[in-house]
Order: C-alpha cells, then sequence, then structure tokens
C-alpha cells in the first residue's frame, strides 16, 4: 500500500532501498554512460523524477541512509528513463545480461528503471 513517489522523492537522493544505503560491487571495471567504473565497491543512489532517474555511483561506503550524501564523491552519474510494469509489492533489483554488459533493472510498484552498466 505504499506509493514509490512518497518513499523516494522526485528530486531527492534516495538511498536505493531502506536503512542502509545500497552498496554495488563491480567485479570488473563497466562503464555508466561514458564514465569508467573501476572494479571495487561503491554506494549506489538515484535521483527519482517523473520521466528519468539518475543512477549515482559514489565512492562512500557504509552509509546511513542519504543524509550524508556529497555529491563531491561521486564517481558516475546516468539519466534513464522510467517505465511502468505490473505492480511489485516489494521494491526489487534484478540483473539481465545485456549486449555488451548487464542492465541493472530497479522496479517497485508500476515504477521501473534499467540502468545500463558495459564493458
Amino acid at each position: 500500500g505504499r506509493e514509490v513517489s512518497a518513499l523516494a522523492k522526485n528530486g531527492e537522493v534516495w538511498r536505493t532501498g531502506a536503512n542502509e544505503a545500497a552498496e554495488l560491487t563491480l567485479y570488473k571495471d563497466m562503464k555508466l554512460g561514458n564514465t569508467t567504473v573501476e572494479a571495487g565497491t561503491y554506494t549506489f543512489y538515484l535521483i527519482p523524477g517523473d520521466t528519468e532517474w539518475t543512477a549515482i555511483i559514489s565512492k562512500d561506503l557504509n552509509v546511513w541512509g542519504s543524509y550524508f550524501y556529497n555529491e563531491a564523491n561521486d564517481v558516475a552519474r546516468l539519466s534513464v528513463p522510467v517505465s511502468s510494469g505490473d505492480s511489485l509489492e516489494a521494491f526489487s533489483i534484478a540483473f539481465e545480461e545485456a549486449e555488451g554488459g548487464v542492465h541493472m533493472h530497479l522496479g517497485w510498484g508500476t515504477t521501473r528503471i534499467a540502468v545500463p552498466f558495459t564493458k
């Protein structure tokens, strides 16, 4: 019964989940847009919007929420379009192999985004 927009507010940095900010580990160097991200562990933030969301990889680690988000520590950013799908009760993340890399699919309620990582 919770709406995505109530917890992940448009234009505000969201921790991509609950409590501690989500962390992403890359085992190979990958690109997010035109930016190469070296293999390693990063915090993964999102900024929701009506038609697109901004995916952010930050070098900060072990972060509680997004209260201490610091844009100066961004490694890469990419805006991705929003789509819709069948309703998901729980926030979900799934990875799908794609040509030249992988897509990170995120969804909650009927909101969907796909963040493309390339080699």
